[in-house]
């Protein structure tokens, strides 16, 4: 079994380590980021990468910076690895260190490139209702995404899908197709094609984004907003003065009989809210469905916990 390194932080990556050791590949070190604090307590916390790769007796490494770091590309090169597999590390890997691994730096990206390059690829799949997306692995270079692609697999977008879901189904097929690119490489019949096309960019999500603009956001755009959120910070909006995550909703597509005539309510308005019914907002083309909200200093609740807790 060839020599792998492995870079990666989150628990998408973890799924590629996993799939790795399982197919019972030589992952001769782990890089991840280092522990970072967080919670209230601000305790220091190991990524998901780093503690699957402790429970297997992986070494470890958590360099702070990998550019102009001597020591470290220095410790790589030592393990003379033939393949280096990237998944979502988090940092742009220097020249000097795509040039260490015989056979190549891997890299397994969630999206069908060279549509949506960059850092939040899922993420904008779902903001802007995508229907199609899926795992590209490719040869990494200096750029951003550029590599030449090696294996792809489509899976569609569910109507409903956040960002979170999707993100859990990717990092198994990612895992799977990453260790499928590593074996053809062995066998020699792995495909290599340049990226052709139109590119897009994924850039990172911010915060100004997360707050619903009734006025100017049609029907679709919010729910997708809800979607693409979903968990990272959630969408939110206004109600009583106080700010409230909407972290699930739905498109009302029937005229339902218990609601008001609601042209003549204004987009963000509340058309009706009942513990019983739930919780429906007029937009700029229609009326949404409030399933799932989470109050200013509180905890996530359902719509009818929320109605009945504010005199709405």
């Amino acid at each position: 079994m060839p020599k792998i390194i492995f870079m990666g932080t989150p628990d998408f990556a973890e799924e590629s380590l996993k799939a790795l050791y399982e197919a019972q590949f030589d992952i001769v070190a782990v890089v991840t980021n280092p522990d970072r604090p967080k919670g209230r307590g601000m305790k220091l916390v190991a990524s998901p990468v780093k503690e699957y790769a402790l429970s297997k007796n992986i070494p470890v490494i958590q360099p702070e910076k990998i550019k102009n770091n001597t020591e470290f590309i220095d410790t790589i090169k030592a393990y003379e690895p033939e393949y280096i597999c990237v998944v979502a590390y988090g940092k742009i890997l220097p020249k000097e260190l795509l040039e260490i691994p015989s056979k190549g730096c891997i890299n397994v990206h969630g999206s069908l490139l060279p549509k949506y390059r960059g850092a939040a690829p899922i993420q904008w799949a779902v903001l802007n209702g995508d229907k199609q997306t899926g795992i590209t692995t490719m040869y990494m270079d200096e750029g951003m995404d550029t590599g030449d692609m090696i294996l792809k697999e489509k899976v569609e977008i569910g109507k409903y899908e956040t960002t979170g879901e999707l993100w859990q189904r990717l990092s198994k097929i990612g895992g799977k197709l990453l260790v499928d690119t590593i074996q053809q490489i062995e066998q020699g019949v792995a495909p290599r094609e340049k990226q052709i096309g139109e590119c897009s960019m994924a850039p990172m999500l911010t915060k100004e984004m997360a707050k619903i603009n009734w006025d100017e956001q049609n029907t679709e755009k919010i729910i997708n907003l809800i979607r693409g959120l979903n968990p990272i910070m959630g969408a939110y909006t206004i109600i009583n003065n106080k700010k409230v995550k909407i972290w699930k909703a739905e498109i009302v597509e029937k005229i339902l009989d218990f609601l008001p005539d609601y042209s003549k309510f204004k987009p963000g308005e509340i058309v009706y809210a009942s513990d019983k019914l739930g919780l429906f907002i007029k937009t700029m083309d229609g009326i949404i469905s409030i399933l799932e909200v989470q109050p200013e200093n509180s905890k996530k609740m359902s719509a009818g916990d929320f109605i009945r807790g504010n005199k709405l």
